[in-house]
């Protein structure tokens, strides 16, 4: 019987990944949070950008079609996490900006994605979180196609 040691490490980490966002999850609900993983997505990415994005950047960030990112609009606009503003040099423009309630969602998104990694993290020893940390940003970072 053969091996496939690439695949069992796909396996894994796809087993991990499914683990943190479970962990993520439930770290969320009982904060009293409801959004999903694609709604956290947009939040994040808006918060790396210094004045409100377009939603064809937003789009283009994300590497989805503009409709999916109105479709994420809408439901982030209906909880108050972000609103739509006329762009102040061409009003046919709309840009994307988080509300204080966006902020705070984005405070509770980090606070519950700590808490999910240091639950699956706490086996490791502090020593073995610097090399698995080495190890993924090598992944991460190095050559190779990036999706």
């Amino acid at each position: 019987m053969s091996t496939d040691p690439d695949g069992l490490l796909a396996e894994q980490l796809l087993r991990l990944t499914r683990r943190l966002h479970r962990s993520q999850k439930r770290q969320l609900e009982s904060a009293d949070i409801a959004i999903t993983p694609a709604q956290s997505r947009l939040l994040r990415t808006l918060a790396h950008y210094d004045e409100p994005p377009r939603m064809a950047d937003l789009a283009a960030r994300l590497e989805v079609v503009p409709r999916a990112v109105t479709s994420l609009v809408d439901g982030l606009e209906a909880s108050d996490c972000v609103r739509r503003v006329p762009d102040p040099t061409n009003r046919r423009v709309i840009r994307i900006e988080l509300t204080d309630t966006g902020r705070a969602a984005l405070r509770a998104l980090r606070s519950a994605r700590r808490a999910a990694a240091e639950d699956i993290l706490a086996p490791l020893t502090t020593d073995q979180r610097e090399v698995l940390g080495g190890l993924l940003s090598t992944l991460v970072d190095g050559p190779g196609p990036r999706c």
